[in-house]
């Protein structure tokens, strides 16, 4: 599992931390706006980034997630639990991008 962020990240949050930080903030106060728990968001999330097709959200909240006690199992279980609804081709991306952070 790779705890770090990725250097592009790092980098415009160097050069923009007044955005990073308003963004992470964001994310923060969507999350404590109601009463679902850490790792239950961060699978919601995780399930939009796969439909959305954005790699680097999987590979965001598949890091979260883990630091936040889900097993891999359940992380591939929220993805696969996709395949009715965005597709076969959809689900094996968001499950190869999760297992980049997996491994």
């Amino acid at each position: 599992m790779s705890n770090k962020k990725p250097k592009h990240y790092l980098n415009v949050k160097e050069t923009f931390p007044q955005l990073i930080q308003a963004v992470e903030n964001l994310g923060e106060a969507a999350r404590s706006a109601g009463p679902l728990d850490k790792k239950t968001t961060h699978l919601i999330q995780l399930a939009a980034a796969v439909t959305n097709r954005n790699e680097g959200a999987v590979h965001s909240h598949t890091r979260r997630l883990l630091e936040a006690g889900a097993t891999p199992e359940e992380i591939r279980h929220a993805i696969v639990l996709l395949v009715s609804t965005i597709g076969f081709p959809s689900v094996m991306a968001g499950l190869s991008w999760a297992e980049d952070m997996m491994d």
